[in-house]
């Protein structure tokens, strides 16, 4: 078991990412109002929240007193409603939202679909969120606008989320993020850009989430969103913490609390001193921590929000238990988790089975601490099961490449122009042939030039800049190809993914020029040191792909050990402390045949494996090692 000061670090790793869902996945209007009256209260709503409520609330007696339509005191629900979500307060939102749609009978109107969603986006139970997704994908199926299918989109994306579904809602939230910006809605786009951030920061892609989080960031700033930029830069604080960048994750939860007070928004203010305690636990200023959980908790205990009460619990119960008082963080735990917990998300639930299991093993409790802790696993095993990593990292995949194509988009309409400016340069030229042997001579040297200025252009959409090694795309094609001739004639081929271990320090440490430096200098060794027939490119970021055709994992695992010997003689540029390694994970297709994008992800569980057990380490995934040979894993051992 772990000792007092790291009690429950493996469960807390998962618990970073799970609260995410707690704070800022609502719409900010997604779906606009009719007229411009409610689509300045439906900014209100986004600007000053506790301002909207007041103000509609008046609007809704005056409505009804002066005989007004029901749409219209329904748009005025909608309206509160959103203003209560961006405050926090989910069953007031809910409320809200239930008067309204208690006044328009038809749901596909648009009125309707606004509150329908903001309802939907504000249940936090399982059993709530199984019954509102199956009404958000009856919704879809019934056919919806263009634009309220973005909508729908979202707040699908939202629960699957919830539901730790990372797997589904990556494509829904993709789908409306390129959606929204083909329709030229820039609003749709920065509210799917802030879900997807989410969602691509529980895959472990902390850049590309940081990325999404800096469009919303602008876009909010640019329209003195201030309560959706404090969410916004909240949410950036929880992705620095996960990568560790404890100072740059206080200060964004510091200026997302400050926003907060300017509003008045209690509920903002109170996650924050939540996330800020997350953060001192981490660095062991316990007495910081509590003090902060505290005030955190007064605010959620007042408004009556069940979750993030516990939530807020379960991190006073670790400090208690890194303070030696297991028996206290027991009985908060017991009394979180009674009655299986099912007034909180699964996905929140499953990181205190471990906590408690480490509370009761201090208390010599070993019977039930092993109870714990095997639950613990059950639920992790469940929600990790080799099926949804499947297809997390195909459709992870699937969007990086559909990224790499738009970044050479540029190059490829150049290729296009080149081939008409081809065919228009062969179209002179045989209307000049008459024009003689010197006019023909010349024509056909810019036609010449023409094509290899083409040929150049087709070499550099298909290279990665840096390194100078095939891009991703490209790799991703040779290793299909080398995939098919190996299943042809019958031979294994291995795939490698290898990735730089704490590259983000280096590029800390030596500035970006210092870390493209490196990139570049292990792209050169690996081609002196790889055979002449793999396929060697950059996957994404600090990550690369090594395809090797009849290669059985012992050799494999040979050639990717020299590679990962010969990294750790690159040199830092200014920073000769710090030591340069990789970690490997390796999948064979050898037995039985399998897709590119399967054994991809068996590398990628591989290469998790190798991270999680140290780093500098290259491992091999389960099934491809079962399936080698008796001689195969003989030579291994």
């Amino acid at each position: 078991m772990l000792g007092p000061m790291r009690a429950g670090v493996f469960a807390r790793l998962l618990l970073n990412i799970l609260l995410l869902t707690a704070c800022g996945f609502a719409q900010a209007n997604c779906i606009e109002g009719p007229d411009p009256a409610i689509r300045r209260l439906q900014a209100l709503a986004v600007a000053d929240p506790n301002k909207a409520v007041a103000t509609t609330q008046v609007m809704i007696a005056d409505a009804i007193a002066a005989n007004a339509s029901a749409e219209h005191i329904a748009w005025l629900h909608a309206v509160r409603a959103q203003a209560y979500s961006a405050l926090e307060l989910d069953a007031d939102a809910r409320a809200a939202a239930a008067e309204g749609m208690k006044l328009v009978s038809d749901s596909s109107t648009p009125v309707h679909l606004a509150l329908f969603f903001t309802d939907s986006e504000n249940i936090y139970d399982a059993e709530g969120m199984a019954e509102a997704k199956r009404s958000v994908e009856a919704v879809r199926a019934k056919g919806v606008g263009p634009e309220a299918e973005r909508c729908v989109l979202i707040t699908l994306g939202t629960l699957q989320f919830r539901e730790n579904r990372a797997d589904l809602a990556v494509a829904a939230l993709t789908q409306a993020y390129r959606a929204s910006d083909a329709a030229g809605n820039p609003r749709q786009r920065s509210v799917a850009a802030s879900a997807l951030s989410k969602v691509m920061s529980e895959l472990g892609d902390y850049r590309q989430a940081l990325a999404l989080n800096a469009e919303v960031i602008e876009w909010n700033a640019a329209h003195d969103e201030t309560l959706n930029l404090s969410v916004s830069r909240y949410l950036r604080g929880i992705i620095l913490h996960e990568t560790h960048d404890y100072d740059a994750a206080l200060l964004a939860f510091a200026n997302a609390r400050a926003l907060s007070v300017v509003l008045g928004d209690e509920q903002g203010v109170a996650f924050a001193d939540m996330r800020v305690c997350d953060v001192l636990i981490d660095l062991g200023d316990l007495r910081g921590a509590r003090a902060r959980c505290d005030d955190a908790l007064k605010i959620f205990a007042a408004s009556g929000t069940v979750d993030v009460i516990k939530q807020t619990r379960s991190f006073l119960a670790q400090i208690d238990l890194a303070e030696g008082h297991p028996s206290r963080a027991l009985a908060t735990l017991n009394d979180i988790l009674a009655n299986g917990a099912v007034d909180m998300p699964p996905r929140e639930v499953t990181p205190l089975f471990k906590l408690r299991s480490d509370a009761n093993a201090a208390l010599g409790n070993l019977v039930a601490a092993y109870a714990d802790l095997d639950e613990y696993m059950r639920r992790y095993t469940e929600t990790n099961e080799t099926r949804r990593l499947r297809q997390v990292a195909a459709l992870h995949a699937r969007f990086e490449i559909d990224r790499e194509i738009d970044r050479n988009a540029s190059l490829q309409r150049e290729l296009s122009e080149s081939k008409l400016r081809q065919a228009e340069l062969q179209r002179r030229t045989l209307l000049a042939i008459t024009a003689g042997s010197l006019a023909v001579a010349l024509l056909t040297a810019m036609l010449i030039g023409a094509r290899a200025h083409r040929r150049q252009l087709a070499v550099l959409a298909n290279l990665d800049s840096l390194t100078g090694l095939p891009n991703r795309r490209h790799t991703a094609q040779l290793a299909e190809t080398a995939l098919e001739v190996s299943m042809r004639l019958g031979e294994p081929l291995t795939i490698a993914l290898i990735d730089l271990d704490h590259f983000k320090t280096i590029n800390d440490r030596s500035g970006h020029a210092g870390g493209d430096q490196v990139l570049k200098e292990f792209a050169r060794l690996a081609r002196e040191t790889l055979r002449s027939g793999d396929t060697f490119g950059r996957w994404g970021g600090e990550e690369f792909m090594l395809a090797m055709p009849g290669a059985t994992l012992d050799v494999a695992l040979a050639v990717v050990e020299r590679l990962r010997t010969v990294a750790l003689t690159i040199t830092v540029p200014g920073c000769e402390d710090v030591r340069v390694s990789v970690s490997a994970g390796l999948a064979v297709n050898e037995s039985q045949a399998l897709s590119l994008d399967a054994l991809v992800v068996r590398a990628d569980v591989a290469l998790y494996r190798a991270k999680h057990d140290g780093r500098n380490l290259v491992r091999i995934d389960d099934a491809s090692f079962d399936a080698a040979s008796s001689g195969v894993r003989r030579a291994m051992r």
